[in-house]
C-alpha cells in the first residue's frame, strides 16, 4: 500500500487518536506536503507498534517482573524503548492541531474541534478503553491513562490556540521545564481537594466516593506542555523537505544534548538521580532511567529529542515496509482499541489453559502466571502482524468516509 494517494492526501489532523480528512484535492505545489504527512503517519505507526510491546508485557509478564530493574538489561530496555510512545503521541497531536487549523479553519473552529474531540477522548477512556483493559461493566474504578491525557491536553490547547503562537510555545516550554519544581507539593496537603492535585501532577489512587475510585497514571500538567510545544512547532512541518529535515535535526540534537548534559549533573529535571553501578551497562541504564509518572523534564527531553531525529530520518521514506507501518499510523484509534481487546482476550485464554481458571485480572495475576521475554516478544509480533489486515480494511473504509465524525475515529 502506498503512503499516500497520487491525487489527493485525505488527512491533515494526525493526532494519536485519529486523522481528519481534507475535503478538497491537493494542488501540485503542495506535493511536498504529501510526503511530509506520510512520514508523520510512518512515525506514529512505528511508535504504536512499540506501544503494543509494552502492553503485551503488561498482559503476559508474571507479577514479579520489575521493568525498571537496571540489573536486568533486556527487561529494562524492553520497557524503556516504549517510553517514546506517549510523548510522540501527544507531541504529534499538537502538530496535527496546527495543521488542521492552518488556512482551513478559523481559530474558533479549531478551538471547538479540539474541545469536543478532547472531551470525546476522555469519555472513550472511561468507557471503551476501560472495558478493553478490565472486561468489566462494573463502573467503580476509573484509570486516567494516555487517551484521557491526550483528550484533556486537547481541551487545554483549545484555549491556548487563541494566544499568539510564541505565547503558546512559551507556556509549553515553561510547563515542561518548570513542572518538576512542583514535585515537593503533595496531594495530601490539599485535604479534600487532593484528587485535583493528583489529576494535575501527582500520580496516585483516590477515593472520589465510597463506590468510585480513581487511579491517576498520567497527571495532566506535563502533557499539556508537550501538546502546546507540538502546536507551536507545527510550522516546521510545513517547510520544504530540506529545510524541514535540517530544522528537525537541529532541534533533535539540541534537546538530546541538553538531556545528556543536565542528567549528568544530577541537579534538576528528575526526582531520582542516576547512580554508578558495579557494571558499565547498569550505570548507563541508571542514567536513562527517568520518571514517566508524571513525565519529568529529563524523561521528555530523553524521548522528544530522539523523536525529532527519527522524524527527520523517516522523512521521505517509502517502500512496502514503510507503507505497512504507516497503515497503523493512519488508524491509531481503531488500532489502539483493537490491540487491547485482542491482548486481553489472549491473556484470558492463556490463563484458562495454563492455570485452569479464566478469571484473569491484570492487577492481580494468579500465582504461576506469565511468559518469559522471548515468548512475550513472539506474542507481540503475532498480534501486530495479525492486526494489519484489519487495520488496512478500516483504513480503506475511512478513506472513503466524508462525514465530519470520521475525524473523531
Amino acid at each position: 500500500m502506498s503512503l499516500a494517494s497520487s491525487e489527493t492526501l485525505r488527512r491533515t489532523s494526525l493526532s494519536p487518536a485519529g486523522a481528519a480528512p481534507i475535503k478538497h484535492p491537493i494542488v501540485p505545489v503542495q506535493a511536498a506536503r504529501k510526503e511530509r504527512l506520510a512520514s508523520i503517519d510512518l512515525l506514529r505507526g512505528l511508535v504504536m507498534i512499540l506501544m503494543a510491546l509494552d502492553h503485551t508485557r503488561d498482559f503476559f509478564s508474571g507479577s514479579g517482573f520489575n521493568p525498571r530493574d537496571v540489573a536486568e538489561p533486556v527487561l529494562f530496555l524492553t520497557r524503556w524503548i516504549t517510553h517514546f510512545c506517549a510523548p510522540a503521541f501527544v507531541f504529534l497531536a499538537g502538530v496535527s492541531a496546527f495543521l488542521y487549523g492552518d488556512g482551513r479553519h478559523t481559530t474558533g473552529e479549531l478551538s471547538r474541534y479540539l474541545f469536543t474531540r478532547g472531551f470525546w477522548l476522555v469519555a472513550i477512556e472511561f468507557t471503551l478503553v476501560r472495558l478493553c483493559w478490565t472486561f468489566s461493566f462494573q463502573f467503580n474504578h476509573l484509570v486516567v491513562q494516555v487517551i484521557a491525557a491526550i483528550g484533556a491536553s486537547m481541551i487545554a490547547l483549545s484555549a491556548l490556540v487563541f494566544l499568539p503562537r510564541w505565547a503558546t510555545a512559551t507556556a509549553g516550554f515553561i510547563i515542561i521545564i518548570g513542572h518538576n519544581m512542583l514535585d515537593g507539593i503533595k496531594a495530601e496537603q490539599f485535604g479534600a481537594a487532593a484528587p485535583i492535585w493528583g489529576l494535575l501532577h501527582q500520580p496516585g489512587f483516590f477515593n472520589l466516593t465510597a463506590d468510585l475510585k480513581v487511579t491517576v497514571l498520567y497527571p495532566l500538567v506535563p502533557w499539556i506542555g508537550v501538546i502546546a510545544v507540538g502546536y507551536a512547532l507545527g510550522p516546521v512541518f510545513k517547510l520544504e523537505r530540506a529545510a524541514r529535515v535540517r530544522r528537525l535535526l537541529v532541534l533533535g540534537v539540541a534537546i538530546t544534548s541538553g538531556f545528556v548534559l543536565l542528567r549528568g549533573t544530577n541537579l534538576y529535571g528528575d526526582p531520582v538521580p542516576w547512580e554508578v553501578w558495579p557494571g558499565a551497562l547498569a550505570t548507563a541504564l541508571s542514567f536513562i532511567n527517568c520518571e514517566k509518572y508524571p513525565p519529568s523534564l529529563l524523561y521528555l527531553a530523553m524521548t522528544l529529542g530522539p523523536t525529532l531525529l527519527l522524524a527527520a530520518a523517516l522523512d521521505g521514506t517509502r517502500g512496502t515496509i514503510a507503507g505497512w507501518i504507516a497503515t497503523f499510523g493512519r488508524v491509531p484509534f481503531f488500532y489502539y482499541l483493537t490491540h487491547l481487546y485482542v491482548l486481553h482476550t489472549l491473556a484470558v485464554l492463556f490463563t484458562w489453559v495454563t492455570i485452569g481458571d479464566a478469571m484473569f485480572v491484570l492487577s492481580r495475576k494468579p500465582a504461576g502466571y506469565g511468559l518469559g521475554l522471548p515468548a512475550i516478544y513472539a506474542v507481540w509480533l503475532v498480534v501486530v502482524v495479525s492486526l494489519y489486515p484489519l487495520c488496512r480494511w478500516f483504513d480503506a473504509i475511512k478513506r472513503q468516509g466524508t462525514g465530519w465524525w470520521w475525524t473523531y475515529l
